[in-house]
């Protein structure tokens, strides 16, 4: 795998930690937390979401789904 490709998913794994940890999350919270741009936030969280991984029960705002995950690391 490319160290992009890994990267990518790697931030992506994270990103879906903090929300399931945090709860619901805001856009915002995402960008300030990783030091991303709101477009790469953006995209993390459409593959997140093309997933059922996680839903935005309003604009901007962000939570977990009950889809059950298995993390590796």
């Amino acid at each position: 795998m490319k160290p992009s490709t890994d990267r990518m998913l790697n931030r992506i794994k994270s990103v879906y930690m903090f929300i399931s940890e945090k709860g619901t999350v805001s856009t915002q919270e995402l960008v300030d937390e990783f030091g991303i741009t709101p477009r790469t936030i953006q995209r993390d969280l459409n593959v997140l979401a093309y997933n059922d991984l996680v839903r935005s029960p309003s604009r901007g705002k962000w939570t977990t789904t009950r889809k059950k995950v298995k993390m590796t690391s």
